[in-house]
C-alpha cells in the first residue's frame, strides 16, 4: 500500500512497483488508508508522514497496534531526529525525498525477504478451507486433499486473495513467475484443482470462473453443495 498526498509521488512509485510485479493499493490521506487497512492489511506500507485527515505518524502508530507489516516511511522530513520520530512510531526504514526509485525497490524488496524470514507459518482457515503452511497441507472441511507442489502454489494464492477476479495473467505472474507464458497452463490447472476441491467440479461450489477475467475462489460458509 502507498499512502500519499502528493498525486505525482504516488502515480509514479505505485506504477513502479507495479511494472516490478506487486499489488499496489494507493491512497492520498491516512483516513482512507486507515479504513482499508482494517478491511484488509497489506503485506508492506509506504507511507508519507505529511498526510491529510489522519497523519503518518498516527496512521504507522495504528497499524502497530493490529500489525507487524514492514512500513517504509517516505518524506521530505530528513533531519535525524526526524527519522528517529518516524522509527520510534514503529517504521522499519526511512527514505528522504527527493529519492531514487531504484533505492526505494532496493528496500522494499529487503523489508519483504525480511518479513518472509521471520514470519512463522501458522495454519489458517478460510471458509471450508484449512490450509498448512508448514507442511503445504490443504484440507476441504474434514477431507485432506493431495495438491502437486503448482496446484497448492495456485491455490495458496487464490485462498489468500479470496472473492476476488484474477486474471490468468496475474495467476502466471505471481505463482509461476512467469512475466509472458501461455494462459492455457492456468486453465489446466485450475481444472486439476477444481478435481480435488470440489464436490463436483461440473458446477463448482468454490472456484468460479469469471468469463473474460479470470478466476474467484469462493470461502463463504453455509454455501450448498
Amino acid at each position: 500500500m502507498v499512502v500519499e498526498d502528493d498525486t505525482a509521488v504516488r502515480t509514479v512509485v505505485t506504477d513502479h512497483l507495479r511494472a516490478a510485479g506487486c499489488e499496489v493499493a494507493q491512497f492520498g490521506d491516512g483516513g482512507a488508508a486507515w479504513a482499508a487497512i482494517q478491511a484488509r492489511m497489506p503485506g508492506l506500507l509506504i507511507l508519507d508522514r505529511m498526510l491529510p485527515v489522519l497523519g503518518g505518524d498516527e496512521l504507522c502508530r495504528r497499524i502497530r497496534g493490529v500489525s507487524n507489516a514492514p512500513i517504509i516511511m517516505l518524506t521530505a522530513l530528513d533531519g535525524l531526529d526526524h527519522r528517529i520520530e518516524g522509527l520510534e512510531h514503529g517504521a522499519d526504514d526511512y527514505l528522504a525525498k527527493p529519492f531514487s526509485l531504484r533505492e526505494l525497490q532496493l528496500r522494499v524488496n529487503a523489508q519483504l525477504r525480511r518479513s518472509t524470514a521471520v514470519a512463522a507459518p501458522m495454519t489458517f482457515t478460510a471458509g471450508p478451507f484449512r490450509v498448512d503452511p508448514a507442511h503445504r497441507r490443504v484440507w476441504v472441511g474434514k477431507r485432506e486433499v493431495a495438491l502437486t507442489t503448482r496446484e497448492y502454489e495456485l491455490f495458496l494464492y487464490l485462498v489468500q486473495n479470496p472473492d476476488r477476479v484474477i486474471s490468468r495473467e496475474e495467476i502466471l505472474r505471481e505463482v509461476w513467475q512467469w512475466a509472458f507464458g501461455d494462459a492455457s497452463t492456468v486453465t489446466v490447472h485450475v481444472r486439476r484443482l477444481r478435481e480435488k476441491i470440489e464436490p463436483d467440479p461440473r458446477i463448482p461450489c468454490y472456484l468460479h470462473t469469471e468469463w473474460g477475467a479470470g478466476y474467484r475462489l469462493t470461502v463463504q460458509t453455509g454455501i450448498p453443495c
